[in-house]
């Protein structure tokens, strides 16, 4: 099983992409979906593997930016 994480803000381009994206991933992809708003201590960890702005998408350690709601920098 792939497994994908989806970092967002919260705002309203991250709630769009979600709704937009996720449902076309295959069932056999397992997503966590971490709000960066209310889960702080993960901000580390999505600069770790690359994400620069918020929405994206990581899957199999390849970040897909999607649209621009957010630099990461203002997360913290």
């Amino acid at each position: 099983m792939t497994k994908a994480t989806y970092y967002h803000a919260g705002c309203p381009v991250c709630v769009s992409a979600e709704e937009a994206l996720l449902q076309h991933l295959s069932p056999n992809v397992k997503v966590d979906i971490i709000h960066l708003g209310e889960q702080p201590d993960r901000v580390a960890e999505a600069e770790r593997v690359g994400v620069k702005s918020v929405p994206a998408l990581v899957i199999d350690g390849n970040v897909l930016h999607i649209n621009f709601g957010a630099p990461i920098e203002a997360l913290k």
